[in-house]
Parts: structure tokens; sequence; C-alpha cells
């Protein structure tokens, strides 16, 4: 059994609740009702009516009272297709001008975290990204995915750690030409409800964010949700 909010394994039982059974998760004190096993019952159209619904802006909770489906079960559904989808969507062509920005947002007790992007200037659609602190140590392996791409610059804006990988050359430190990757933020901030500014709904564990990212991508850019296997 596995805690759905921070899937930790270090579980309690906790009394019954409704005739079932109530457990507390020792990680983060979240109460659960045992979800551990593939809920039934739901069609696939059901399941992706859901997620859709998540991936555009309806949080968990707020998806039970509408749509009567316990908000453990759609967190299932969700880390069943976040564990199998790519970070983000294969791309058609390798970007001329790159740009670069973060996004913080929080996971657990309200900690910061940061979730760095990588855009074409000239396409929409985030290319790459990552999670973790802010720092060079976290934004190295997007780097490692951008340095491939050998733009011809990189637009970003001020942050101290871009220096440190990209050439003086090759690095336009403009706000005014961010409009691509801060467009592109703003939308991922938009469609789930964990990321808005003005939230209760923020990511109980990063393995929750990255799933949520991940088919926020992937629906943006087939605009449908992925089929239950």
């Amino acid at each position: 059994m596995y805690c759905p909010y921070s899937d930790s394994t270090e579980i309690r039982k906790n009394g019954k609740r409704r005739g079932k059974q109530n457990n507390i998760c020792v990680k983060c004190g979240r109460q659960f009702i045992n979800a551990y096993s593939p809920p039934k019952g739901y069609s696939d159209q059901i399941k992706q009516d859901c997620l859709k619904s998540y991936v555009n802006g309806m949080g968990f909770r707020a998806m039970e009272r509408s749509k009567g489906v316990h908000h453990t079960t759609v967190i299932y559904w969700l880390k069943l297709i976040g564990e199998k989808l790519p970070d983000a969507p294969s791309i058609n062509e390798i970007p001329e001008v790159g740009e670069l920005d973060e996004l913080e947002t929080f996971v657990g007790s309200r900690k910061a975290i940061w979730l760095s992007t990588a855009v074409n200037h000239f396409r929409e659609g985030i290319l790459a990204w990552v999670l973790g602190d802010h720092s060079g140590e976290t934004f190295k392996p997007l780097w490692d995915i951008v340095f491939y791409w050998q733009c011809y610059f990189y637009v970003t804006d001020g942050w101290k750690v871009y220096p440190s990988f990209i050439e003086p050359g090759d690095q336009i430190v403009s706000k005014t030409y961010m409009t691509r990757v801060e467009g592109e933020n703003t939308r991922v901030s938009h469609y789930l409800a964990r990321l808005h500014r003005k939230t209760l709904c923020y990511s109980k564990s990063v393995d929750m964010l990255k799933y949520s990212i991940r088919l926020l991508l992937h629906y943006f850019k087939y605009s449908k949700i992925p089929v239950f296997e």
C-alpha cells in the first residue's frame, strides 16, 4: 500500500470511515481510505473525462464533489498514466532560438520548488523541463537537453546560473523577448489547479507534480487524454 499524496509506504491503520479501513501516512500525516488496488467499475471514458477536467483547472476535491468519483481514485488514475508518459512529447524540429525561464511553486508543507522550462522561440509548447531547487545542479539536466539543440542563441532573464552554462555571446538577457516561454509558463499555471498562485491545491509530492506536468503537456499537444491500458 502507498500514500496517494506522498507515495510513501509507511502507512498505519487509523480507524474506520464509512465502514472502510482508514489509514494515515507517517511521512505526510494525510489520511485516506484504502486505494492500493486498481479502482474498478469505471469506464475509460469516465477516467478520461475526469483527467481532462483535471488538466483544465479542476482540483481533485472539486472533481469529487461534481463528478462523484473519490479524489483518491482520480489521483490513482493520474499516477497510472503519469508514470508511463515521457516528460514532454517528442519535438518535430530543433529550435534555432531557445528561451529559458523558471516558475516557482510549492510542494509538501509549502516548500518552494522551481519548474525550469525551455521552449522554441518560434513555436508553442514546452520542449523540456526540470523540477528542483533554484540551483545550477538542478538546471544541469535541462541544459544537457538544450545544449544538444545548438541554438544560435538563448533568451533568458538575469538568473545568475545561466552564465555558468551559456557562452557570453550566445545569451541574450531580455524580458522583452521572453514572451514565448513566459506565455507557456502562464498557460501551465492556468491549466493546473496546483500551480495557481492563490490556491490551496498545491502539490503534496514532487512525483504527483511531475505526473501532472507530463499529462498536461501531452494534452496540450494532442488535445486528448491517453487511453488507459
